[in-house]
Parts: structure tokens; sequence; C-alpha cells
């Protein structure tokens, strides 16, 4: 294929990708958004393969067999509730092959380059690496935080931020090592930077808390994109620079606004100190003042007959029950008998941007009953039973109402403001931000306690049997 052909293939490849984030903006079109991607990919990869600089495909072939039956296995085997830790292992891929295409590089340099262009290819390489690896170290660490290997509670060592600033000086003057050693000597101050870089982002993600893990997943979305970008520029390939820049500035993007909608500061979510693991019982004393008023299947069932507008609040303990199969089921059943259902969705309502989403949309809940916190929030008043099904800190009053809260600030759902409030949880362990919930002792709140997936069964038994 001619150079010319694989250019014009790379710019509708492009293309393709900018109508794929278009589409992946709305629920409604993500489908064909995808659709978009996998073409343009398909495409990218096509006319990389069968462009004039490939000479050897046995190689080439061998690793896509090898790469996509990984692919297809891994996604045959993954749950639903699993793709949070999925998308961050994906990351450290890429900034693993960063990191190894980087050292390629350089043990085996283009042909030609001399004066300013070798300094820059080198620039390119150590920045590449540089990213690369603080890429793949974070992202592993995001994997055993989100599935569970690795605790949630932040690691906050002594002068942790001091440590940072040493690594990143260490950075620079190993930097300034390789770019002034001869040929082939920098391979000692490249390896160097990249034990640095290693550690930096174990230490980065290791002391940022369970209630961020929505933000660093993103923010590990947009560092890939600019690894991706670095290995761009080191094989001077135009479409990895163009994808890598669409994909870390789209993940720097969404990074604020999961930070603005919990009221944080990115600089504060990189310091950490927020979230401390899987939640405790609150202490004796320190539990708001009233009582706990349990609440049944049946008698939810009633409330829910009896109500025309409901608003269901999913969280993390619906994915973790896989339950929003038997949510839909009673949509549909509530529905059919007139009542108005929404959902309300949180910004960073479970454990990556759009978690409640995807598990909507998988068990068919329609798109236009799906509200984001912004659309739906102030018309919590007006509804006669919200259903919060494995939420905690997103539906904490507390944020609101308590300056003294380590979530005061973050926008929350007003859920309390309904005629009845119904908070699905397996116990009173409090949420990822390790605080406490007042709603739990509302007047208007009930507590349905158990698997979210078997109260719900029950619950839509109950429906049924009217």
């Amino acid at each position: 294929m001619p150079e010319g052909v694989v250019t014009v293939a790379y710019i509708a490849a492009t293309m393709l990708f900018v109508l794929s984030l278009g589409g992946l903006s709305n629920p409604e079109t993500a489908r064909r958004g995808n659709l978009l991607g996998i073409l343009g990919m398909s495409l990218a990869i096509l006319a990389t393969v069968c462009g004039p600089r490939v000479t050897n495909y046995l190689p080439i072939t061998l690793a896509v067999i090898v790469g996509g039956g990984i692919g297809v296995f891994a996604a045959n085997r993954v749950r639903m509730t699993e793709m949070p830790e999925l998308v961050a292992l994906m990351h450290s891929l890429v900034g693993l092959a960063a990191v190894l295409v980087g050292y390629a590089n350089y043990i085996d340099p283009a042909p030609g380059l001399v004066g300013v262009d070798r300094t820059f290819h080198e620039v390119e390489i150590y920045v590449g690496i540089l990213v690369g690896a603080i890429t793949c170290s974070g992202s592993v660490i995001a994997f055993g935080k989100l599935s569970g290997k690795i605790s949630g509670k932040p690691l906050l060592l002594p002068a942790r931020h001091f440590l940072n600033l040493a690594i990143l000086v260490s950075v620079v003057v190993l930097g300034r090592w390789f770019l002034g050693s001869g040929s082939g000597g920098g391979l000692l101050p490249l390896v160097l930077m990249t034990g640095l870089a290693l550690t930096l982002g174990v230490h980065l993600v290791m002391a940022i808390g369970g209630a961020d893990m929505p933000v660093v997943v993103s923010m590990l979305n947009s560092y890939s994109g600019w690894a991706a970008a670095a290995t761009g520029f080191m094989l001077d390939n135009d479409l990895l620079i163009v994808t890598g820049a669409l994909v870390g500035s789209s993940g720097a993007i969404l990074s604020y606004i999961m930070c603005r909608a919990m009221n944080r500061h990115f600089l504060a979510v990189i310091a950490g100190g927020f979230g401390t693991g899987t939640g405790v019982t609150p202490a004796v004393g320190a539990t708001p003042a009233g009582e706990v008023q349990p609440i049944l299947p049946k008698e939810t069932a009633e409330l829910l007959r009896q109500a025309s507008r409901v608003v269901f609040v999913p969280g993390y303990g619906m994915a973790v029950a896989q339950a929003q199969h038997t949510v839909s089921e009673i949509t549909q059943f509530l529905r059919g008998r007139g009542v108005k259902v929404r959902f309300a969705i949180h910004p960073v309502a479970g454990r990556m941007p759009g978690h409640m989403n995807v598990l909507l949309a998988e068990a068919r809940v329609p798109y236009d009953i799906v509200f984001e916190m912004d659309e739906i929030n102030a018309d919590f008043p007006e509804t006669d039973v919200s259903v919060v099904i494995g939420a905690n800190d997103i539906v904490n009053p507390g944020a609101e109402e308590d300056p003294d809260s380590p979530i005061a600030g973050m926008p929350v759902l007003e859920v309390w403001k309904a005629r009845v409030s119904i908070v699905m949880k397996r116990s009173m362990a409090s949420g990822y931000a390790g605080v406490d919930n007042p709603l739990f002792y509302r007047d208007n709140n009930r507590m349905l306690f158990g698997d979210a997936k078997q109260m719900l069964d029950e619950t839509l038994k109950h429906l049924k049997d009217e």
C-alpha cells in the first residue's frame, strides 16, 4: 500500500474516532459510537500492516492472533460488575506498550538522526517512557483496589508530598544526564528513571482513597492517552499522536467533571487522603440521634404499589449483587400500572464513570428514563418513593448539612426530600468515604437490609401477588 493511501486511511480513521467520541457522549448513540470506533481502529491497523514500513508479516500476524485471542477470552469471562478493574488493567497495558516502544526506539534508533533531530527524538523517548511507566504501575494498583486485592484505604506515608517532589526532581536530573550522554550511554539513566516513574505511579494511586477511585480511572485514562501520543511521536505515526491526544484530552475533561461532581480539586485527589476503604460501622456515640426503621420486601412492594412517582438511585451495591435485571423487571411492572419511574445517576456512582449507565443499559432500562443528578435533583420533593440500591456517599445529606464532614460540599442526590426513601444495604457500614450517613436515621427513611438482588426479587414477587 503506497504511503499516500496510508495517510488517507489514517485521516479517515481519525474522523471515525472523532465521530465515535461524539456518539459515546449520549447513551442512545453509544452503540453506534462503539461501532464507529471499532471500524476506525480496524482501518488503522489494516493501513499500518499493509503500509510500506512493514516487511515481515509473521510476527505481526502472531501478535494479532495472540492479543485478539486474549481480548476475546477476557471479554467473555469478565462480568459487567468487573468492568472498572478491566478498564484499569487495559490502561496499564497502554503504559507498558509506551515503555517497551521507548526502549526499542532507544536501543535501535532510526538512521539519520543527528543534532537537534536526535535531541528531540531522545526527549520523546524519555517523556514517553516516563508517562508510560507512571500509567502502567498506577493502573495496576488501581486494578488491585477496584478488584479488592488491595485495600481501598489510602496509604499516607510521612512527608509523602516531599517524596513525590524528590522523585520528580530526580527525574529531571536523570533526564539531563540522559540527554547529555553519548550514543548508547544513556541506558543507565533511562533505567533509573523508569524505576522512579514506576515507584511514583504506585505511590500516587496508593495514596488515593476508595471514594476517589472514579476520578483515578478517568485520570489514568488520560495518562494512557498521552502515553499513546508520546508513542506516536517516537514512531513518527500521526494517527497515534492524534488518537492519543483525543483520549488524553477527553480523559482530562472527564477527570475535571468527576472532581467537580465531588467538589474536589484535581491536585487534592492526587494528594490522596479521601476515603478509608471498604467502610466501617459507626463508632458508639458517633451515630446521629434517632433510630433506624427497618422495612420488609412486602412493605416495600406496598409502598411502590401506592406510589405515582418513583425514583431509583443505583450504586455499587447493585453492581455487586447484579440486581440490575430485577430492577428492570420492577420498572416494567410499575410503568405498566401507570407509575412514573425514573433513575437518578450520580456522576461518581460505582467505581468508574458511567458504571451505572452501563449496567442499566445491559438490563435494557429505557434511556429516556435515566437522568443525571443535575437533571433530576429538583424533582425529589415531588417524588413519592426514592429507592437507593447499594449507594451511600452520593445520597449523604451530611455533604450539605455538616460543614465538618469529609465530603462537605460534595453535590449529592437529595433522596431524603421524597415522601419516603428506602435504602437497600447489607449492613450499617459506611461507604467508601468512611463517614456515617444521617439519611439512615431520618423519620421518612426505611432500611431494607440484605442482598439487593434477593430483596428485590422478593419485592417483585409481592408486587405480582397483589
